[in-house]
């Protein structure tokens, strides 16, 4: 039933307000994607759910953009930057042009299995928060494969957090969170940090907006080839975490970054 599921997401365009958007963002996965596309297809088809899958490209300089258009999904849209600007930018991109009434993003090595969405989608459809965030942190959570560095740079990242913002979400860092449709574009239409901590920037402005915001344990796999530098990361970290502070002092929050909603992305059977 769940390939049938699958074989028909795959042929036939969803509604125009689709259940589930899932936005992943990439840059230079070539090699990565179709397992990720894959196992999302697969698994979130066979919930009987009617979604998208919007890959949010920003400028990759590999063959990930060619890749994906080749897979021939009905359901697939890409969004392409013209040059790299950051994680942040492409997932904004890509939030601001999900149609669905529910919005996931997550990352493009699967790190997180989309198995995990259900108790997000259960958490959220209890309808006690409009954003649950995917943590390593919380308790019942499974981190497998994460190297010394990796552990190091992560705790020390939150140390940071708590130091500098104050939140109560414990890992605000995972790359797989929940929205709500208004939720997301209303957060996202005032996100401005285009690295690594626009993660938090969300969450920031999740409270800031008055969402609610829940944390749910993920299994969570450090895969190989991971595009952070571990060196470099923290400091620009750091950079825009006080970038951040200043701009909510200086009042810019007070102004969106963009429109709260953008033009729906041409699915790939168009723009062949």
């Amino acid at each position: 039933m769940t390939y049938t599921m699958f074989h028909q997401w795959r042929d036939t365009p969803s509604g125009t307000r689709p259940r589930l958007s899932v936005v992943i963002p990439t840059y230079n996965e070539a090699e990565r994607i179709v397992p990720t596309m894959a196992a999302i297809g697969v698994h979130v088809s066979g919930q009987g759910l009617d979604w998208e899958c919007i890959v949010s490209d920003d400028g990759s300089t590999d063959d990930t953009v060619a890749v994906v258009e080749a897979l021939g999904l009905a359901n697939v849209s890409v969004l392409r930057a013209p040059r790299n600007q950051g994680k942040g930018a492409a997932v904004r991109a890509g939030v601001m042009a999900a149609r669905g009434d529910v919005i996931l993003f997550c990352d493009a090595d699967n790190s997180t299995p989309i198995s995990e969405l259900d108790h997000l989608m259960a958490r959220l459809e209890a309808g006690v928060c409009d954003v649950v965030v995917g943590s390593r942190a919380s308790a019942g959570a499974s981190v497998a494969n994460r190297s010394n560095l990796r552990e190091l740079l992560s705790r020390g990242l939150q140390r940071i957090v708590r130091f500098m913002v104050r939140t109560d979400v414990r890992d605000t860092q995972c790359g797989f969170k929940l929205f709500t449709r208004t939720a997301a574009h209303e957060i996202f239409s005032y996100q401005r940090l285009d690295g690594f901590a626009f993660d938090l920037e969300v969450l920031f402005l999740a409270q800031r907006l008055g969402f609610g915001v829940a944390e749910e344990p993920v299994r969570w796999f450090d895969a190989p080839l991971s595009k952070i530098n571990p060196l470099i990361e923290p400091f620009r970290f750091l950079r825009d975490v006080v970038r951040m502070r200043g701009m909510a002092m200086s009042g810019a929050y007070r102004e969106r970054s963009c429109p709260p909603l953008t033009s729906t992305p041409q699915p790939l059977s168009k723009l062949a």
